[in-house]
């Protein structure tokens, strides 16, 4: 599941979030620290968490010692991130122009929001602040539809798409080096009014009519009730894969 940036009225998906920003931190899942132990560069001490949202990656970086910078467009959820690390460094802004000097970091990471940003300009953008050798370090987090209910569950989220594989790969991007690529599986334990609650954060199902949105969450309670590997259930794992990409500044 990932939020669908070729839809006709981009501009509206992405300023979406905003409005459910308290239910988009509290719902999605985080990220495998394997998954960031893999992206950072050997000696990292300054980072940029791009696009940084609610600040799940953020709290992820700052609990490791770094020096972060979360930079993030929509105040809704800047405010949940600022109330909830308040020792960090928070800067509205966006890809395409860093409120950050030339130079001056060792990565920049961007979770679940690149394809929200022109690739171009953001990686411009990023080999401007990093410093030489940096890194540009992008992640997402999709379910994993081998299980049969999560295969339901994303044909609901996604109708009329196939099953999603690893996403297509980013890059190249201008000044830097090959882009490499990690995959790795993880778990969120859940409930299912809280699976419910997840749909209702992806910009498609927010932006929806109301009464559509209602019959869109209507129909994965459904799922929930009746699946066998899922009724009578209080407590869930809905199983993710991190697919993590990273890229040296000057290759």
């Amino acid at each position: 599941m990932t939020d669908d940036a070729r839809h006709p009225d981009h501009a509206a998906l992405a300023a979406s979030f905003g409005a459910v920003a308290e239910q988009y931190d509290r719902v999605r899942p985080g990220y495998p620290e394997a998954a960031v132990e893999w992206m950072l560069p050997a000696g990292a001490r300054r980072v940029v968490d791009l696009g940084a949202g609610t600040g799940k990656l953020t709290r992820l970086l700052a609990a490791r010692g770094l020096q972060v910078t979360a930079v993030e467009p929509d105040a809704g959820m800047r405010a949940v991130l600022a109330a909830a690390s308040p020792d960090v460094d928070v800067r509205a802004g966006s890809g395409e122009a860093m409120p950050l000097g030339d130079g001056e970091e060792d990565a920049v990471l961007v979770a679940q929001a690149w394809h929200w940003m022109d690739a171009g300009e953001a990686a411009r953008e990023a080999a401007r602040v990093l410093r030489p050798g940096g890194r540009l370090c992008l992640v997402w987090n999709a379910m994993d539809v081998r299980e049969d209910w999560v295969r339901e569950l994303d044909a609901l989220l996604q109708p009329g798409r196939r099953p999603r594989g690893p996403g297509q790969e980013p890059g190249p991007f201008p000044g830097f080096g090959p882009v490499e690529h990690a995959s790795f599986p993880h778990r969120h334990r859940t409930t299912p009014d809280d699976v419910v609650a997840l749909a209702g954060s992806i910009s498609r199902v927010i932006v929806m009519p109301d009464p559509e949105r209602a019959r869109a969450l209507d129909d994965i309670r459904t799922l929930l009730a009746g699946h066998p590997d899922t009724a009578g259930r209080d407590q869930l794992e809905l199983p993710w894969r991190a697919d993590a990409y990273r890229a040296q500044l000057g290759g």
